[in-house]
C-alpha cells in the first residue's frame, strides 16, 4: 500500500510538474531572465504550491497524530543555518538557474521527450556521489 501510494502522489506531483510548465526548461530560464524574456508566471505556480502546503500541514498535521502509512511523522527539528546548507542551496539555485532543471521537474521532463533531461540527470547522479564521498570523507577526518 505504501508503494502504491507513493507512486499515486509522484504521478500527481509530476502530472503538476508537467501541466505547470516547471518541467520546460525554456520555461523556467525565461523566469529566471529579468533583464530580457522574463516570463513572471511560475511566480503563481509557486506560490500555488506554497498556499497549498501551508494549508495541508495544518490540515494533517491538525487532524492526525500520525500518517496513514507510517508509525510517525518524519519533519525535520533542526533550525541551524550551516554551511552545509548554505552552499547545497546556493549549488541547488546556481543549477537550477544554468540549466532550467530542478530534480522536481526533471523526472517528469524525461517523458516529455527534452533531450537535454538526460544529460542533467546523468550531472545530477554524479554530483549527488561525489558530494556523498565528499561528505564522508570530512566525516572520516572530523572523527580521526
Amino acid at each position: 500500500m505504501r508503494m502504491l501510494s507513493a507512486l499515486l502522489i509522484g504521478m500527481i506531483f509530476g502530472i503538476g510538474i508537467a501541466l505547470s510548465g516547471m518541467a520546460n526548461p525554456a520555461k523556467v530560464l525565461n523566469f529566471f531572465d529579468f533583464a530580457g524574456t522574463w516570463d513572471p508566471s511560475l511566480i503563481f505556480v509557486m506560490g500555488g504550491a506554497l498556499v497549498t502546503t501551508a494549508i495541508g500541514y495544518r490540515f494533517v498535521f491538525g487532524l492526525r497524530g500520525r500518517p496513514l502509512l507510517e508509525p510517525n511523522f518524519v519533519v525535520p527539528i533542526s533550525k541551524v543555518v550551516d554551511r552545509r546548507l548554505v552552499l547545497g542551496s546556493a549549488l541547488f539555485g546556481l543549477g537550477w538557474g544554468i540549466s532550467g532543471f530542478c530534480p522536481g521537474g526533471a523526472v517528469p521532463a524525461l517523458g516529455l521527450g527534452y533531450n537535454d533531461t538526460f544529460l542533467f540527470m546523468g550531472a545530477m547522479i554524479a554530483g549527488i556521489v561525489l558530494a556523498r564521498s565528499a561528505n564522508s570523507l570530512v566525516l572520516k577526518t572530523a572523527s580521526a
